[in-house]
């Protein structure tokens, strides 16, 4: 189980653990209807999202569960992949086609994602620590040794 050399509370569950945990919250909000699985963030909690994407080579429409807050209109999000080495295949989708739809508590919003950089990022990165429960994410963060991507998917305009 690896830790970060900065902050030993930093823990990562084996990957088993991590990918067995995004299998059920998927199935959770597939079984309810979308009823549940899906939250606003609050104080010390990051809010859950859908952000459906369309997969870069085989074109179909591709959908994962991830944590988000609020960013004036915008949501914002970490490219993290559970802390693995590489990058989720979501943030290259985007890469390749930056429309998506996030699907919210209140309804589906058509979004158009950018990655961030230099203080932009580290700002909204900043950001994320106040509702990341626990350990910073830079102690999370010094796990990989590359840099975790900042997505920002704004709202398209009615």
């Amino acid at each position: 189980m690896p830790t970060s050399p900065a902050n030993p509370a930093a823990r990562i569950p084996p990957r088993w653990v991590v990918r067995a945990a995004w299998v059920i919250h998927r199935a959770i909000y597939r079984v309810s209807g979308g009823k549940r699985g899906l939250t606003r963030p609050r104080p010390g909690h990051y809010g859950m999202l859908r952000l459906r994407t369309v997969g870069r080579r085989s074109g179909v429409e591709r959908a994962v569960i991830l944590g988000y807050y609020l960013e004036g209109d915008a949501f914002v999000t970490i490219a993290m992949n559970g802390w693995a080495e590489a990058h989720p295949g979501w943030f290259y989708n985007l890469r390749s086609n930056p429309q998506a739809v996030v699907d919210l508590v209140d309804g589906s919003r058509e979004v158009i994602a950018r990655e961030v950089h230099g203080g932009e990022r580290q700002r909204l990165w900043d950001g994320f620590n106040a509702y990341e429960p626990g350990a910073s994410l830079d102690d999370y963060s010094a796990l990989r040794s590359t840099l975790t991507p900042v997505v920002v998917l704004e709202p398209v305009a009615a």
